[in-house]
């Protein structure tokens, strides 16, 4: 498995990993140092075939936005009728979309212990979930290799590799 703070080449995790789903989306983002530059990425699969895969940068950022990012372009790829499931390795996303965000945005967009962190890319994230009823949102651990999980990670980190 890649160390965090490793950066593999996509080719290198395509010869180096062969575990997990073979079909799905797999996000990942990262900011290195944490705040700093940082970069997104996900890929779409579909039994082991490769049908799309996105990555970007941003010079001032933090995971969070970045482990953000990455999935509101990920279900901006898929079709409004797509039936699959997505996966990140950030449990605050999934626990964003999955548990807190419906009363959030009840609420007003507020919560009783603070403002929410990052509201201008939760309500966008939330937005593009709640138009993609049938896409499972599911946690996985970080760096557990998975083939598409790595490959997302690598297309998270590409800017440090100067590939975009």
């Amino acid at each position: 498995m890649a160390s965090f703070g490793e950066s593999l080449h996509l080719r290198e995790v395509l010869a180096r990993f062969s575990e997990g789903p073979r079909t799905g989306v797999f996000t990942d983002g990262s900011s290195v140092p944490n705040p700093g530059p940082g970069g997104w990425g996900f890929v779409h699969v579909i039994e082991g075939e490769i049908i799309d895969q996105k990555c970007g940068h941003d010079p001032a950022t933090t995971n969070n936005r970045m482990e953000l990012t990455a999935l509101i372009e990920a279900y901006r790829h898929l079709p409004p009728t797509a039936e699959i499931t997505m996966h990140s390795d950030s449990n605050l996303c999934v626990q964003t979309v999955n548990q807190w965000a419906a009363s959030w945005e009840r609420q007003g967009w507020k919560r009783k212990t603070g403002p929410i962190a990052n509201l201008e890319l939760v309500k966008e994230l939330y937005e593009e979930h709640k138009r993609h009823p049938r896409v499972r949102l599911v946690w996985i651990k970080a760096h557990n290799g998975w083939l598409w999980n790595e490959y997302a990670d690598a297309l998270s980190t590409s800017w440090l590799r100067g590939a975009l």
